[in-house]
């Protein structure tokens, strides 16, 4: 019923930028908060990693130490739609980055769903 897919990403130098989209669709009623997680070389395949920006509704976002000044996660409300600006990236960001939204359905339900991830790497 909902639906995250995600672009961007790919291959960067040190010091480069990407900008990753994440477009949500589906009987979507409400989206409550919008992130965006990273799941670095070597983590467990099975899992998303840890969350680096979170967007709560209002505008207010959250940043992991690690990305904090470096990144922005910013929001379209008209488009569902969730991005992460990475400037001044480092090898240390080579990841495989989702996006997860916490939506509400117009049958009442509400839970969490991801994107199909994208794989950054940054290196010379």
């Amino acid at each position: 019923q909902v639906q995250l897919v995600q672009s961007g990403g790919g291959l960067v130098q040190p010091g480069g930028s990407l900008r990753l989209s994440c477009a949500a669709s589906g009987s979507i009623q409400n989206i409550y908060t919008m992130a965006w997680y990273r799941r670095p070389p070597g983590a467990a395949p099975e899992t998303h990693g840890e969350v680096i920006a979170h967007e709560f509704s209002g505008g207010i976002t959250n940043y992991q130490n690690s990305v904090k000044g470096r990144f922005t996660i910013s929001r379209d409300y008209a488009k569902n739609t969730v991005y992460l600006q990475m400037n001044s990236l480092k090898p240390e960001d080579t990841a495989v980055y989702y996006c997860s939204a916490l939506i509400g359905l117009w049958d009442g339900t509400r839970d969490t769903y991801w994107g199909q991830g994208t794989q950054v790497t940054v290196s010379s």
